[in-house]
């Protein structure tokens, strides 16, 4: 491959569906508005709308640590300076008496995880276009669907606009005295709509990509998503109901995305949810 194949913009593959809530979920926001009686810890809202949503850098940050911890490939730094690139690497260094200092983000241009979700730029160490390692997956905010806000703005029993709020406890272990907390939740059944991006560059092989993307999919729905996941919060499902395709040339003739037939990307079963009303 030469050097200008590396980052030679190819096509670009645009997913798109719904995500539904099974379980409340929690990704926090700020607090500096919150009012008196109001939860203890709020959720992320839309400035304009005031309505949930699911922010981009979540969904692509779990999906990414997730992969890597499958994948074994991930950054990991010990204490005598030396850096592995893989789980499996760890072996020899932490029997000659190495300890662990951090562990980060995959940076091996050859693991899948960085060809998938990229390295910054700051982190690249090579000038040359062949070591150049372009970003390749964009996730875009997941923003609450019209009729799911609708549904729960008629809700009787949310606690907050769109929300329920929900109590939890925390028992001293010595004391017994007990410590209450309201963490706000977004209701299970709210729908939102994601959008999923993949560039191809010079020899990419659009299948591989995106059979990556779809397994960083799958991971998530068995794990969860924002916060408190190890107490029932954050149970996701994907429904993907659009997959679409735009070459170079498109672009240049102006030419619209076109939907990639199922011959060419199949859609796992286990991403294909149509068990809630509003994810049709």
């Amino acid at each position: 491959m030469s050097a200008i194949e590396n980052i030679e913009f190819q096509e670009r593959i645009f997913i798109s569906g719904t995500i539904t809530n099974l379980t409340g979920m929690h990704i926090g926001g700020s607090s500096m508005e919150m009012g008196i009686g109001g939860a203890d810890s709020i959720v992320i809202r839309d400035p304009l709308t005031n309505w949930p949503y699911i922010p981009g850098s979540s969904l692509r940050g779990k999906m990414r640590s997730l992969f890597e911890r499958t994948t074994g490939e991930m950054t990991i730094k010990l204490n005598d300076g030396e850096t592995v690139n893989r789980v499996s690497d760890l072996q020899g260094p932490l029997a000659n008496g190495a300890t662990f200092k951090s562990a980060g983000p995959a940076m091996s241009p050859e693991s899948s995880a960085a060809r998938l979700f990229g390295i910054s730029i700051d982190k690249q160490k090579g000038s040359r276009p062949e070591d150049i390692v372009p970003q390749r997956l964009i996730v875009r905010d997941a923003s609450l669907r019209k009729q799911s806000a609708r549904r729960l703005e008629k809700a009787r029993n949310t606690d907050m606009p769109l929300t329920e709020v929900k109590t939890e406890v925390n028992i001293d272990r010595i004391t017994s005295k007990a410590n209450p907390r309201q963490i706000e939740r977004v209701p299970a059944g709210a729908v939102f709509d994601f959008s999923f991006i993949v560039n191809l560059y010079g020899q990419d092989d659009r299948n591989e990509l995106i059979g990556h993307l779809f397994q960083c999919m799958e991971l998530l729905q068995d794990d969860y998503l924002g916060g408190h996941g190890s107490r029932g919060y954050g149970r996701v499902k994907f429904d993907v109901q659009s997959i679409a395709a735009k070459s170079r040339d498109n672009y240049r003739d102006n030419e619209a995305a076109a939907p990639v037939p199922d011959s060419e990307i199949s859609i796992p079963q286990s991403l294909c949810f149509k068990g809630h009303e509003e994810a049709q």
